[in-house]
């Protein structure tokens, strides 16, 4: 049987699924709006709610359980639902430090947990082109803003760089500022990895939140602007805190260059 290539269009897939699934999507927009503060205080009634989003005050009020079990909203009788939680933007577009990032915020300050040279773990002797059993500079720092944990830092430098930074201050300023400071360059670019995992109970306490809860660890290697690798960190972050955002451009496709 030949099929012709121009057929009909097909038929509109009607949008099935249980109460959840539709709990789901209104909870996905009402976050949005959340984390872009145009929501703040409190949020309009379940009726309205539910009539904005076509939907049943049930699921409306579903998808508020949601938010709330994510620590977005607190929900109480005679009260009404409002926002508990503010959540920082951490931009993905450009090469920044904490502090630079949260300036319009206020002031990041860093409890350093540890500043030490120690023997390169043979991973991070490898990812900063350092010899084998060769030294690396070791900085631990719980971050924070307003008292509140943001990220735990766990930062290896390259030990010639490194043991300029420790001669600085570590609890106020960025290690990226302080690179740039020492080296006289600027810094080029990183390769990351971005992932979700669960706070181990150690880390739990440190970031004075639940075990097991959501954070987010970015693995990121920055380099000088000659290309030189010089500080590998692993940062985590409270999920519930902070916010990755970025600004994607799409490639020419395959099927225009054909």
């Amino acid at each position: 049987m030949q099929v012709s290539e121009k057929t009909a269009a097909a038929e509109p897939t009607p949008i099935r699924g249980q109460r959840a699934d539709r709990a789901r999507r209104v909870a996905d927009i009402l976050r949005h709006q959340i984390l872009a503060g145009a929501v703040v205080g409190t949020l309009p009634g379940e009726q309205e709610l539910a009539a904005e989003h076509d939907t049943s005050r049930n699921t409306v009020r579903e998808a508020l359980g949601l938010l709330r079990d994510e620590g977005l909203i607190h929900r109480a009788p005679k009260v009404g639902t409002r926002v508990a939680a503010r959540k920082y933007d951490h931009g993905l577009d450009a090469l920044l430090g904490l502090q630079e990032t949260l300036r319009e915020h206020g002031t990041v300050r860093n409890e350093v947990r540890a500043a030490t040279t120690i023997t390169a773990p043979p991973a991070v002797a490898r990812r900063l082109a350092l010899a084998p059993g060769g030294k690396v500079v070791y900085i631990e720092r719980l971050r924070l803003l307003a008292d509140l944990p943001l990220s735990l830092d766990l930062t290896y430098l390259a030990p010639d760089i490194g043991v300029e930074v420790l001669t600085h201050n570590l609890e106020t300023t960025d290690v990226f500022v302080l690179l740039e400071q020492v080296t006289g360059q600027s810094l080029g670019a990183a390769d990351l990895a971005l992932e979700a995992v669960a706070a181990d109970p150690h880390t739990a306490t440190t970031l004075d939140a639940p075990a097991g809860a959501p954070l987010l660890m970015l693995e990121r290697l920055t380099h000088l602007g000659d290309g030189r690798p010089v500080d590998l960190e692993y940062i985590r972050m409270r999920g519930d805190r902070i916010t990755m955002r970025g600004s994607l451009i799409r490639s020419t496709p395959e099927w225009k260059v054909l």
